[in-house]
């Protein structure tokens, strides 16, 4: 305690200041310059002026918060070092470059502060689109949350550290779409929007809920599925609702992720001619594979439910938990006899189906992104549409690149999928933070912008993907590889602005503190 009490004690000097005696207290945490500007103010001398210190016999004191204390008896003389005209030039000159500093430095918070007020306006904006809920409906929802707590609590209790929502034990309730198809409206695609969804530049920006269903409907009848499968047409509304309501409202990981992976399929399928090589039952699962493939996410990725040892975790031994619970909500949808649009499908076929769905919804998980993309390269050279193990690795390399090919899009519908994934991530780094789990450096706010979470993904993931599917359908590099090198520049010049200013800001720093330091000594 002693020490540590020292430590902050104040230091005292006396100085000489025209014949009389001038005491002299400050803190030994002060800098010399504080101390300076002090010595300045205490000898009536103007501030900003070279000075020194001198004891009475004329030796130099150090003007620093370790100088030693001297008594009334023994004085200290404070001395001008600069000619009164000299003085004065520099003292104005240092007032102005202080002055400039200031106003720079002020103008740059404000300009971080607004920046940061329209992104976060701009988000919230994407949020409220995002929920495409009206008042009614928002209601509805409580009143159900409401009834569903008082049910679980009725049965004692529910499950403990699990982050889904979907639970295996609730005999399918709670996959049943809450709404029946009278209430789904039935919209007519104009020509415009039905030649726009075979397209990777198609606004999924612009719909709610029932349209991107119907856009879904459409699809599945626009293939020919309906027909090959022999569908009943409100089975596929009704799986298509409860598909809808299974995906949650997280920032990226919703059901307008799921229409745009979707949309992003359809489309491939007509640019890459699929319907030409492929049969139709591979189309049905492809198409099925990206409308479930990441059903009831729980926003939290993999590396959290392993590292946290939540109830998904542990469940599939830590092995692609998420992509095995997706998979599993999927087929429980489909258990349901008012939602299977396979029940008219031979049993034995169907086994195939899900077989081939359940490979391609475990293809999603990034951690197998090298494991497939090089089993790809080795067959691309030779490839052959009539071997079914070179179509399976086909079709998983064609939902992995519909699964994150947002940049693939024009910038005004791509950019805005990247603060939706980042406010995801920073919501599981916050959390990983909070219960002391490790933090990855591309998921933490202080550590990540939008360039340097893009450049990366872009240049070593996405283009090499693409480019090595370009090999077998040379037909994307217009309208799909080419817009990723566009979107990789496009950061790399965002990355080249943010350090541009932030190295003249740094060296405007330096140049006023070096000058003060040189100035003062």
């Amino acid at each position: 305690m002693g020490s540590s009490s020292s430590s902050y004690a104040p230091k005292t000097i006396y100085l000489d200041v025209d014949g009389k005696v001038q005491k002299v207290v400050f803190s030994q945490h002060c800098s010399p310059c504080d101390i300076k500007e002090l010595l300045c103010s205490s000898s009536n001398i103007p501030r900003n002026t070279a000075i020194m210190m001198v004891d009475q016999e004329g030796a130099l004191v150090s003007i620093d918060p370790t100088m030693p204390t001297n008594s009334p008896n023994s004085l200290y003389k404070v001395v001008p070092l600069s000619t009164p005209q000299l003085g004065e030039k520099e003292d104005m000159f240092q007032n102005v470059l202080s002055q400039v500093a200031e106003q720079f430095s002020r103008a740059f918070r404000i300009n971080e502060l607004k920046t940061e007020v329209t992104n976060r306006i701009a988000m919230l904006e994407k949020r409220v689109e995002l929920e495409g809920l009206k008042v009614v409906e928002i209601e509805k929802c409580k009143n159900e949350l409401k009834k569903l707590r008082d049910e679980m609590t009725s049965r004692g209790g529910g499950r403990v550290n699990c982050p889904c929502k979907y639970n295996f034990s609730d005999d399918g309730k709670k996959v049943t779409p809450r709404r029946d198809v009278p209430s789904y409206p039935k919209y007519t695609l104009s020509q415009e929007t039905i030649e726009a969804l075979k397209k990777p530049t198609f606004d999924v920006w612009h719909w709610e809920h029932n349209e991107m269903l119907s856009c879904l409907e459409y699809m599945y009848h626009d293939l020919g599925l309906v027909k090959e499968f022999n569908m009943n047409p409100i089975t596929l509304k009704r799986w298509l609702l409860a598909v809808q309501e299974n995906y949650r409202n997280n920032p990226f990981h919703n059901f307008r992720h799921c229409f745009c992976v979707s949309q992003m399929m359809y489309g491939m399928i007509h640019l890459c001619n699929l319907q030409e090589k492929l049969t139709l039952t591979d189309m049905g699962i492809l198409m099925t594979a990206a409308v479930c493939h990441d059903l009831d996410h729980p926003g939290y990725n993999n590396t959290y439910q392993i590292n946290a040892r939540t109830e998904l975790a542990v469940r599939y031994n830590d092995i692609s938990p998420l992509e095995n619970h997706h998979c599993a909500v999927a087929f429980q949808i489909l258990s349901l006899p008012e939602c299977n649009i396979f029940a008219n499908v031979d049993p034995e076929a169907f086994k195939q189906i899900r077989k081939a769905i359940i490979a391609l919804i475990l293809a999603t998980d990034m951690a197998r992104h090298g494991e497939i993309l090089e089993a790809f390269k080795q067959k691309v050279d030779n490839f052959d549409f009539t071997n079914e193990e070179h179509v399976t690795c086909l079709k998983m390399l064609l939902i992995k690149c519909c699964d994150i090919s947002n940049e693939v899009r024009p910038t005004e519908v791509a950019e805005p999928w990247v603060d939706c994934l980042l406010e995801e991530y920073f919501m599981q780094s916050d959390r990983e933070k909070s219960e002391g789990l490790p933090v990855a450096p591309f998921m933490d706010r202080d550590k990540v912008t939008k360039p340097t979470a893009q450049i990366g993904f872009i240049k070593f993931v996405l283009i090499p993907m693409f480019e090595t599917v370009m090999k077998l359908f040379p037909q994307i590099e217009e309208l799909m590889v080419q817009p990723l090198r566009d979107s990789r520049d496009h950061y790399e010049e965002l990355k080249q602005i943010d350090d541009a200013m932030t190295e003249k800001l740094l060296s405007l720093v330096l140049i006023s503190f070096f000058y003060k330091q040189n100035f003062i000594l």
